[in-house]
């Protein structure tokens, strides 16, 4: 454990813990990521029925929306960056990479959308980010910017997809999931 890092609240589920098929899961997504078993997986994986749930939900979001996966991205950056969730921002930051954001557009992610250099549409999406985050919804204005812009469907999914990941900073913020790479503590 990192010196001064909180201790989990829950730790990560080992095999018998977590079921044979969420244990399969967790490290294929490893496999995948290259990180080994994804503490996000094998602690949530710990309510196995649920788990799975919300894997086909969030499956859903991403990688699979239909929104340009670096737009999918920053919106996810911002989410991390808005919830202080350290284990979204270090998972997305290198996704991000690979989806097309270079790492000055991650950078700039902690300074807003006002920050110097963002396109109009990617501000756009800051801004979505960041309505969502202090008022739980958005507003005429920004509701027709973001109309003139995107489909319906796509509308539906940026709330979607922002409700959802500040749904899940909350939970690992809660159960203080910690980045892979710390070592394991049993709770």
């Amino acid at each position: 454990m990192a010196e001064g890092a909180p201790r989990p609240r829950i730790a990560p589920g080992d095999r018998r813990e977590i079921g044979l098929l969420n244990t399969a899961i967790a490290r294929a997504a490893g496999l995948r990521l290259r990180t080994g078993p994804p503490n996000i997986f094998t602690t949530l994986g710990r309510h196995r029925a649920l788990f799975r749930r919300w894997l086909l939900f969030a499956s859903a979001l991403m990688p699979r929306g239909k929104l340009p996966r670096d737009e999918t991205e920053l919106l996810i950056l911002r989410v991390a960056h808005n919830t202080g969730s350290h284990y979204e921002w270090g998972h997305h930051e290198r996704i991000g990479r690979a989806a097309g954001l270079s790492a000055e557009e991650i950078a700039r992610v902690r300074e807003g959308p006002g920050a110097a250099g963002w396109s109009a549409r990617r501000a756009l999406l800051l801004r979505a980010a960041d309505e969502l985050h202090t008022s739980g919804v958005l507003g005429d204005e920004l509701w027709s910017e973001l109309a003139a812009i995107y489909e319906p469907r796509l509308l539906i999914e940026i709330c979607m997809l922002v409700g959802h990941y500040e749904m899940l900073a909350m939970t690992l913020n809660s159960l203080r999931v910690q980045p892979e790479g710390q070592p394991r503590e049993r709770s």
